[in-house]
């Protein structure tokens, strides 16, 4: 079974990056719409490591439970809100909220005339499959489910292991199983406490016979392949973590104008480079293929993060940030799609770049001139806002 790490956070979210978190994710998810569909802003949901690289771009500590809860939050927010014209409901979430969720699903189902029924029984066994048929140590505590108006969902839910500090996340797609008992996550997300029982495992068709009642569906594929993600429990962004050959292309695009030909991107003229690495970032969470979302952390380096790392994060670049993106997709509503285009070349621009890009081993140094820099950009933390660093001797480094 793939696994990975995923360190147990408390706390909470401070209004000033929550409320940036919404703004841009829900820009993000809306330009997804538009670009690709409504489906597939439920497939990418259903991807850990999308969803991971989406809570890193957002400001969010880059590896910690936390993400879960904060992401979907703040997409709910920012979505339900627009969903009669986007197509998308989010329901539930962490705590009480979990319980509400048959409730909101019939709710949708009186809108849409979707099968409201069929929706709660679907979202009930996923949770009963997670913390039942799946007994691994962790109590689920984070029931969501999206639903699009036309019968596609996903859900994600959370549950934690008090004992050893671990949160596990697990990860459903409405088309990528045949039936709930038999292997039906697209992922599931933590690292193997040991020996578990898994009745879900298709090995397991003797032991659960008479247990649970098989959902009768009709057959859809099986992902041919799930991806392993790894997440360690060190706080700091190490080079083992990202990249560098990814997150080095994109300071060259960023900061490096004569590597390449900026003509293509004239609609973005005045954005300064810090927020063109932010944008090129983004660019990539809306159009990047599956195999670019394996280092979530080097998508950080977008906005850093709420608890310092890799940097505090930069309230004036990701305000920007949000400016560009919003008034991109307000445009593209009225048939005005240059400014999206734009974008959009950020991240083909990065791949181009990156094929030729030999990178360093200073990613200590790039982190380093970040933060000495953060003052500059409104940087801020949990802690407080960032301050000058203290006069010292010496050149600037470069980045990259």
């Amino acid at each position: 079974m793939p696994h990975a790490d995923l360190p147990l956070h408390y706390g909470h979210v401070p209004p000033w990056l929550a409320q940036r978190m919404s703004l841009l994710g829900g820009a993000i998810i809306e330009t997804i719409v538009a670009d690709y569909g409504k489906g597939e802003v439920i497939r990418r949901l259903s991807d850990p490591c999308w969803f991971q690289a989406l809570g890193c771009v957002m400001g969010m500590d880059w590896h910690s439970s936390g993400i879960t809860t904060s992401v979907l939050g703040a997409l709910k927010k920012a979505l339900n809100p627009k969903a009669h014209e986007l197509g998308i409901y989010l329901c539930g979430g962490k705590g009480k909220h979990s319980r509400q969720t048959p409730a909101e699903l019939l709710a949708i189902a009186e809108k849409t005339g979707l099968p409201g029924q069929e929706l709660v029984r679907s979202s009930k066994l996923a949770a009963k499959v997670d913390n039942t048929a799946i007994q691994d140590g962790f109590q689920l505590y984070l029931h969501s489910f999206i639903v699009s108006d036309e019968g596609e969902w996903a859900v994600v839910q959370q549950g934690m292991n008090d004992a050893n500090g671990m949160a596990r996340r697990y990860h459903w797609h409405s088309t990528a199983f045949e039936k709930f008992t038999e292997a039906p996550h697209t992922f599931i997300y933590g690292q193997n406490q040991g020996l578990i029982l898994n009745l879900t495992d298709p090995e397991a068709n003797a032991t659960k016979n008479g247990m649970l009642e098989l959902v009768k569906e009709k057959p859809a594929h099986l992902l041919p392949e799930i991806r392993k993600l790894i997440m360690p429990d060190h706080h700091e962004v190490k080079a083992k973590d990202v990249d560098l050959k990814r997150l080095g292309s994109v300071l060259a695009v960023a900061h490096e104008r004569q590597l390449h030909d900026f003509e293509s991107l004239l609609l973005l003229e005045g954005v300064g480079p810090r927020t063109l690495q932010s944008l090129t970032l983004v660019s990539e969470v809306i159009h990047g293929t599956p195999s670019r979302f394996t280092d979530p952390a080097r998508f950080s380096f977008a906005h850093g993060g709420k608890d310092g790392h890799p940097f505090p994060v930069p309230v004036n670049v990701y305000d920007e940030t949000i400016s560009v993106l919003k008034d991109a997709v307000n445009k593209a509503r009225i048939g005005q799609s240059d400014k999206q285009d734009a974008i959009r070349k950020l991240s083909v621009l990065a791949e181009r770049v990156e094929k030729d890009f030999i990178p360093n081993a200073r990613l200590e140094d790039l982190i380093r001139e970040e933060r000495e820099r953060s003052w500059q950009h409104g940087g801020r933390t949990v802690m407080g806002k960032a301050m000058p660093p203290k006069p010292k001797g010496g050149s600037q480094l470069s980045l990259f």
